[in-house]
C-alpha cells in the first residue's frame, strides 16, 4: 500500500464523524471579597513606576476595569456613610407622633378660627336682616 492509501483508509468521512455529546460546564463568575478588593487597591496605590500596575494585574489575573469599578465602589461607600447613631423604630415612631400632634394642634386652631368667623357672620346677618314686620306687603 502506498502512503496515500494508508491515510485515506485511516481517515473517517465527515458525514460519519459525530460531535462530542458532552456539554461543557458553564464557567462561574469570579467573586472577590471586600478585603481582597481593598488589598489590591492599596497595592495599586503604592505602584509609582510605569508598568507596575500592569504587572500587578497580570499577577492577580485581573483587568483594569476591575480597578476602575472597585475604586468607584469605594468612593460610593465613603459617600454613603453617615455619621452618628442610626435611628431606631422607637425614635421614628416618636418623631411621627410629634408630627401628628403638631398637625392636630394646627387643625384645631383653624377649626376655632372658622367657628369664630361663622358666629360673626350669623350675628351680622341678624343685625342686617330687615325686621319681620317689614315683609314688604301693604
Amino acid at each position: 500500500m502506498t502512503k496515500q492509501t494508508i491515510s485515506s483508509a485511516n481517515a473517517t468521512p465527515l458525514a460519519t464523524q459525530r460531535p462530542d455529546p458532552e456539554v461543557t460546564e458553564k464557567t462561574q463568575r469570579r467573586q472577590f471579597s471586600a478585603a481582597y478588593k481593598q488589598q489590591i487597591l492599596t497595592e495599586a496605590e503604592r505602584c509609582t513606576e510605569g508598568g507596575q500596575i500592569g504587572a500587578l494585574l497580570r499577577r492577580e489575573g485581573l483587568y483594569s476595569s476591575h480597578l476602575s469599578k472597585w475604586r468607584r465602589q469605594q468612593e460610593q461607600a465613603l459617600m454613603a456613610r453617615q455619621r452618628g447613631r442610626k435611628g431606631t423604630a422607637a425614635a421614628a415612631q416618636a418623631e411621627r407622633l410629634a408630627h401628628l400632634e403638631r398637625d392636630n394642634q394646627r387643625l384645631r386652631e383653624q377649626l376655632e378660627q372658622a367657628q369664630a368667623i361663622i358666629d360673626m357672620q350669623k350675628k351680622l346677618s341678624e343685625l342686617l336682616a330687615p325686621p319681620a314686620h317689614w315683609s314688604g306687603r301693604a
